[in-house]
């Protein structure tokens, strides 16, 4: 096991923990909130098991996974904007509780948890099928072009995954306006898809004729 790694990968679970909860339980104004609690582990609880396979079956890709630090200007400030986003969207889902503004049907927080869960499944299986995954737009020496399994539905998978997430991650939190600020991302990663995919064109071997082969970037038959 790589050690110094390991540190690494602990060191950002903690403070991911610490300041989720800080973003939401200061606003609540208090640690009684059920449906935070709901979303920490249900967003904690598989990252930290995901995070242990990694460890030991693919450390490079987590050493990926890691890496935050970006280099193209425009996902720069897809990063920014996306940053924001979530930072208003844990506060207003803490003030909701707090003042109790609207509160949402117990079956669609139950309906969020479980499309959670499952987006959350749908991420670990685009992990697994791509090893040169990364957190920043860039090709890693030796990558090659991944055509099967998810990507052979659409060709950003994980982005698929993630707006699920994203989306369903408000309503398990119980909060409505949460979820209106949170439609923004999806048209962040629109912004994303576009720069990523020129950077893919230019320097990944087989990309332009695997958009060939898989036309649709999110969404199978839609888009």
């Amino acid at each position: 096991m790589d050690t110094k790694l390991f540190f690494q990968a602990l060191s950002k679970f903690l403070i991911g923990f610490i300041i989720i909860c800080m973003l939401l339980f200061i606003p609540a104004g208090t640690l009684d909130y059920p449906n935070g609690w709901l979303f920490m582990a249900l967003l904690f609880i598989p990252m930290f098991f995901a995070g242990i396979i990694m460890l030991f079956k693919s450390p490079d890709l987590l050493r990926r996974r890691l890496n935050a630090k970006e280099e193209e200007d425009e996902q720069k400030t897809v990063i920014l904007v996306s940053g924001i986003i979530f930072l208003v969207a844990f506060i207003l889902a803490g003030l909701n509780f707090r003042f109790g503004w609207f509160h949402l049907p117990t079956v669609v927080i139950i309906i969020s948890s479980v499309i959670f869960l499952i987006a959350y499944i749908m991420y670990a299986e685009v992990l697994r099928e791509n090893e040169y995954l990364s957190r920043t737009v860039e090709v890693s020496e030796n990558q090659k072009v991944v055509d099967s399994g998810l990507y052979g539905l659409v060709r950003h998978p994980m982005y698929t995954s993630t707006i699920f997430l994203f989306l369903s991650m408000p309503l398990v939190l119980d909060s409505i306006f949460s979820f209106i600020v949170m439609l923004v991302y999806p048209i962040i990663i629109i912004f994303r898809i576009r720069n990523e995919e020129k950077v893919l064109e230019n320097e990944l071997i087989g990309y332009k004729e695997y958009k060939e082969k898989v036309k649709y970037k999110l969404i199978p038959y839609l888009w």
